[in-house]
């Protein structure tokens, strides 16, 4: 017998609120299968105010109870039985992130959960990722966001390492990272935990890099190569922002971001002397769906 369950996912980063409707569909003795109903990303830049200013300012806070309320008011005319919200970086680090969760909850009735890294990583791999990581192989996993950036090594079908710095495409766009301490610590994590293994096939996750292979044409499941990354960041860079805009429609807030992010993946290649990226359509908000099904069963 077939069974349908609707379940909602936002995810409250950095750069922007997204909201995933999902249905799970489930049939007996056959593994669930995951169909997206809707999705919609509002561009609410936390991070630009968390980073410099410390703190969430009152018009960004409108901002999100105006963006819960609709994202309730979606949920309810979906038919989303269940949800979860999940704030990451900006929210863990506003001195004023527990106020505004209860504000929030005040006025939309929407409880948000702050997650830490270690977190946002776990709900990830519990998407469909145990999918792409096969056992004789070695890979690193690299999922960027605004504020801060999840690295992991996979070798021989295991969890090698993980760590999250707080290096993300948001916290370089303000100039609050410290580069020449940061980008060192990076690589020599990457190095020490990547050593002597063979053919390192780096995991891209996050907004740009799934941008970035759109962008490239290339069919689903096929890698992009790092002499593809690295002349697309040349090409990216050497336009102006209002060029990113009109000639590659690229978002207003996307259109900034994906330089950083982009000098991210290739720093990750680079430092695990991985040649090529492959980027399955995977994220927070793709886990907590399946995450909420599974503690359902």
């Amino acid at each position: 017998m077939l069974k349908i369950k609707k379940y909602g996912a936002i995810d409250i980063g950095s750069n922007a609120i997204r909201l995933l409707v999902a249905n799970v569909i489930s049939k007996k003795n056959s593994e669930p299968q995951i169909k997206k109903s809707s999705l919609v990303r509002v561009p609410i830049r936390l991070g630009a105010d968390v980073f410099v200013k410390g703190k969430i300012s009152k018009a960004n806070e409108k901002r999100m109870i105006d963006a819960m309320n609709a994202f309730q008011l979606l949920m309810n005319v979906h038919g989303v039985e269940n949800y979860r919200a999940c704030a990451t970086s900006a929210m863990r680090e506003a001195s004023n992130g527990n106020e505004v969760i209860d504000s929030v909850l005040d006025k939309t009735g929407i409880q948000i959960d702050l997650i830490d890294g270690k977190t946002e990583a776990e709900i990830i791999f519990s998407t469909d990722l145990a999918d792409v990581i096969k056992e004789d192989k070695s890979y690193l996993y690299v999922d960027v966001g605004g504020g801060s950036t999840e690295f992991t090594v996979f070798s021989n079908g295991k969890l090698i390492n993980s760590k999250s710095f707080k290096i993300g495409t948001v916290r370089l766009l303000n100039k609050v990272v410290d580069k020449k301490k940061l980008w060192p610590e990076i690589k020599d994590w990457i190095k020490s935990n990547t050593q002597g293994m063979r053919k390192v096939t780096v995991i891209g996750s996050g907004g740009n890099i799934n941008k970035i292979f759109k962008m490239s044409g290339r069919q689903p499941g096929k890698p992009l190569s790092f002499i593809y990354l690295s002349a697309h960041y040349q090409f990216l860079k050497q336009m102006s922002y209002d060029e990113r805009v009109t000639e590659l429609s690229l978002n207003p807030d996307r259109a900034d971001v994906i330089i950083p992010a982009t000098k991210i993946y290739l720093n990750a290649m680079k430092w695990s002397n991985s040649n090529k990226i492959i980027v399955p359509k995977i994220g927070l908000s793709d886990g907590i769906i399946k995450t909420l099904h599974q503690s359902e069963i």
